[in-house]
Parts: C-alpha cells; sequence; structure tokens
C-alpha cells in the first residue's frame, strides 16, 4: 500500500534539514520508538511500539538511508522489522523531499509499505493505516516543536553574545541542545475509535457514491 504525508517544521530548511537527520536526537519524538544501535551513519538498529486497541506490537528492525541529498532536501530510506511475537512484519520504501513553507520548511512524505502474516491483517484497511500514520505524524511534529525547536530558540535567546570571558578567559562553551523524553507509544483506543469511524465514513460515502 502507498500512501503521502506531510507536516511542516517551523525553522529555515537548512535548520530543518539538519535536525531532521539528526537520528539519535529526535527518535525519542517519535511515538513508541527506541534507538538501540547505530550501526553507521546511514543505517540504524532499533524498536517502535503501537497498541491497536487489546493488541500490542512491537516492532523490532533496521533503517537503512539508501540516498541523502542535502542541497536537493531529500532522502530515502528502506526500513524493515518484525513483531517481537512472531506475529508478522513490515517492509517501508520511505521517500522524504522538503519544500519552502512560510511557516517554515514543509516535509513531504511518500511510504510504499508492505505488511506479512497476521500484522496484515490487523492494517488491511489502507485509509485506517493512513490515518494512524498521519497521526503518528502530527505527534511527532508536535514534539520538535514543543521540546526541541522552542527550548533551544529560548537558549539562544538567552545566552549572552559570544566572546572572551572577563580577564582573558575563553567564553563558555554553549549549552548542548536540548533532548527531548521519549514520546509515549501510540495508543489505538479513544484514537482508534476515531479512525475506525473515518473508515466507516469512507465506507457509506463510496457506498452510496458521496463525493468528500
Amino acid at each position: 500500500m502507498e500512501f503521502d504525508n506531510e507536516f511542516t517544521v517551523p525553522v529555515p530548511m537548512d535548520e530543518a534539514w539538519d535536525l531532521l537527520m539528526d537520528i539519535e536526537r529526535i527518535v525519542p519524538c517519535v511515538p513508541g520508538a527506541e534507538l538501540t544501535e547505530i550501526v553507521d551513519d546511514r543505517t540504524y538498529k532499533g524498536k517502535i511500539g503501537v497498541r491497536l486497541g487489546p493488541v500490542s506490537l512491537t516492532f523490532t528492525g533496521q533503517a537503512t538511508f539508501e540516498d541523502k541529498d542535502a542541497a536537493a532536501h531529500t532522502a530515502r530510506i528502506k526500513a524493515r522489522g518484525n513483531d517481537a511475537r512472531g506475529r508478522g512484519g513490515a517492509q517501508a520504501d520511505v521517500a522524504f523531499s522538503m519544500q519552502p513553507d512560510p511557516a517554515g520548511a514543509r516535509v513531504l512524505i511518500h511510504t510504499n509499505l508492505q505488511l506479512s502474516g497476521a500484522v496484515a491483517q490487523y492494517g488491511r484497511g489502507v485509509g485506517m493505516v493512513k490515518d494512524l500514520a498521519q497521526q503518528i505524524i502530527g505527534q511527532f511534529a508536535d514534539c520538535l516543536e514543543s521540546r526541541i525547536i522552542a527550548p533551544q530558540a529560548e537558549s539562544a535567546a538567552a545566552a549572552p553574545a559570544a566572546g572572551p570571558a572577563p580577564g582573558g578567559e575563553p567564553a563558555a562553551k554553549p549549552a548542548p541542545p536540548p533532548r527531548p523524553e521519549p514520546a509515549k507509544p501510540v495508543q489505538v483506543g479513544g484514537m482508534g475509535m476515531r479512525v475506525l469511524w473515518n473508515a466507516l465514513l469512507r465506507g457509506i460515502k463510496s457506498l452510496f457514491g458521496i463525493k468528500s
């Protein structure tokens, strides 16, 4: 299945690119995700958990940058993972690109996702998977802004102008950029009702030929 998502990062494109390529720093903003190993500057291992009603899924796997072009602000990632309890797996080819936006930088994401095993039955509705992906991306974007970008801007504004300290001592080094607390896994309980309701509405509209 293929679907598209997007979100906005409220900083200039080059700054947004540098932030999104700092995988170790941004992973805590992905709901339910944990970085377990940095293999090299293009390959990362980790896990991500999501709860679908009574069913908890934890995927353990690897993501690799197959292409990364800083000048064009584009990247392509291949990711694969398997459920820890052997209920199936997922493979995804994800293409990222950036466009200028009045609010900063708009990030466009195209995903080609393949599910296998019992996991494929849980997520067989494209609309449901897309709604869930958008929910995750929305939480991720909110976390970036509130837990990384805003605190960093506040720290920069509060810091004294760079220059030698009195007595010729070297100026103190700036504090390291803040790291967010890990985001909670996506809970598809109350949210699941919204996702299911959206899927039901789409089915009703399709049945009666109603256009959105």
